[in-house]
C-alpha cells in the first residue's frame, strides 16, 4: 500500500513535528515564483527606477557650485580679517605718537608730567640732525658688533650646554648646580666683575651680552630635549642607529621650536644688558650716546636713542623669528595657526 505523497526534496518531519505544518510549508514553496538571473535583473531595475534620478554628488561635475562658493566666501572673510589686522597694526604706532604729541604740546601735568618731555617736532628735528653725522652710524655699528658677537657665542654655547645636561646624567650632575646658582644673578650685576676680569671694556661688554643670552637659550634647549618623545629615539635605535644618528636625526630637528623660542628671549635680554653696560662703561654705542644725551639735558636726543634701540631690537628679533619659521617649516602646524 502506497504511503502519503510528499514533495520532492522535502525534509522528513522530525519527531514531535506537526505534519500539517510541514504540508503548508511545502505548498508555499511550490507556489512561490521562480527566481533566477533574469528575475534578479528585473528586480534591480525596478529598484533603481523606483528611486528616480540619482542626485549628483556635491562638488561633482553636475552639482551646483555650492562648495566652491563656500570656499570663495571663506577666503574672502579670511582676507578681510587679515586686512583688518594689518590695519590695526599699522594704526597703533601713529595713534601712540598722536597721543604723545597731544600731551606734550599741551604741557599736560596729570599724575605724569609731560611738560618736561619733547614734542614730536623736537624729536624729529633732533633725529634728522643725528642722521647727518657719522657718529650716529658709528654708535650703531659698535652696538651691533657687541650684540651679535655676544649673542652668537651664547647661542652656540647655550644649545650645546642644554643638549649636554639633558642627554648626559653625569654632565647634568656636574653642571646643573652651578648653572642654577648663577642663573638668577642679573647679567648687569656682573659689570664690576667684567671690568676686573677683562683687559678692555669692549670685551667686558661682550661678556655681559653673552651671559644675558646664554641662560635663556640653555634652559629652553634643555627643556626641549627632555620633552622629546622617547619612541623617536627607540625607533632609530631599533633600525640600528647610533648616538650620533639619534642626535642628528631626532634631537636637533625635534628641539628647533624650543631653541628658537629661547633665542628670541635671549636676544631681548641681551639688548637690555648691552645697552645698560654701554651706559655704565662704554665709550661708543647707542646706550652710551643715550646716557650722554641725558647728562647734557638733551631730552630729544634721549628719545632718539630710545627709538633707535627699539628699532634695532625689533629688527633682530624679527630676523630670529623669520629664520625660525624657515627652519621649522617642515613641522606640522595646528589648524588655524600662523606660519
Amino acid at each position: 500500500m502506497a504511503g502519503p505523497r510528499t514533495a520532492p526534496h522535502s525534509p522528513s518531519p522530525g519527531p514531535g513535528t506537526d505534519p500539517a505544518t510541514v504540508s503548508d510549508a511545502v505548498s508555499d514553496a511550490e507556489n512561490a515564483p521562480a527566481t533566477g538571473p533574469g528575475t534578479a535583473d528585473a528586480d534591480s531595475k525596478n529598484a533603481i527606477g523606483s528611486t528616480g534620478p540619482t542626485a549628483p554628488v556635491s562638488g561633482g561635475p553636475g552639482a551646483p557650485d555650492g562648495t566652491a562658493g563656500g570656499l570663495t566666501a571663506s577666503r574672502g572673510a579670511a582676507g578681510g580679517q587679515a586686512v583688518l589686522r594689518w590695519g590695526i597694526r599699522a594704526a597703533s604706532l601713529p595713534a601712540a605718537a598722536g597721543l604723545w604729541q597731544v600731551l606734550t604740546a599741551a604741557d599736560a601735568r596729570l599724575w605724569l608730567r609731560f611738560d618736561r618731555l619733547p614734542t614730536l617736532g623736537e624729536i624729529a628735528e633732533r633725529f634728522g640732525a643725528q642722521l647727518t653725522t657719522s657718529l650716529y652710524y658709528l654708535d650703531l655699528l659698535q652696538s651691533l658688533i657687541r650684540i651679535l658677537t655676544g649673542f652668537g657665542l651664547a647661542a652656540v654655547a647655550g644649545i650645546a650646554t642644554g643638549i649636554l645636561v639633558a642627554r648626559s646624567r653625569r654632565a647634568g650632575d656636574v653642571l646643573l648646580p652651578l648653572l642654577e646658582a648663577v642663573r638668577p644673578i642679573p647679567a648687569i650685576a656682573l659689570v664690576p666683575i667684567a671690568i676686573l676680569l677683562f683687559p678692555t671694556d669692549e670685551q667686558g661688554i661682550v661678556f655681559i651680552t653673552f651671559t644675558a643670552a646664554f641662560f635663556p637659550v640653555t634652559v629652553s634647549t634643555r627643556h626641549a630635549v627632555r620633552a622629546l618623545p622617547t619612541i623617536w629615539e627607540e625607533a632609530v635605535r631599533t633600525l640600528g642607529g647610533t648616538r650620533r644618528h639619534v642626535l642628528w636625526n631626532v634631537v636637533l630637528p625635534g628641539i628647533l621650536p624650543g631653541v628658537f623660542g629661547g633665542l628670541s628671549v635671549g636676544m631681548g635680554v641681551a639688548w637690555i644688558c648691552v645697552i645698560s653696560a654701554e651706559m655704565i662703561s662704554g665709550e661708543f654705542g647707542v646706550g652710551y650716546r643715550t646716557w650722554h644725551a641725558y647728562t647734557v639735558v638733551d631730552y630729544p636726543g634721549v628719545i632718539v636713542g630710545m627709538i633707535t634701540i627699539g628699532v634695532l631690537g625689533w629688527l633682530t628679533s624679527a630676523a630670529i623669528e623669520l629664520i625660525g619659521r624657515r627652519a621649522t617649516g617642515w613641522l606640522p602646524r595646528a589648524e588655524g595657526s600662523r606660519r
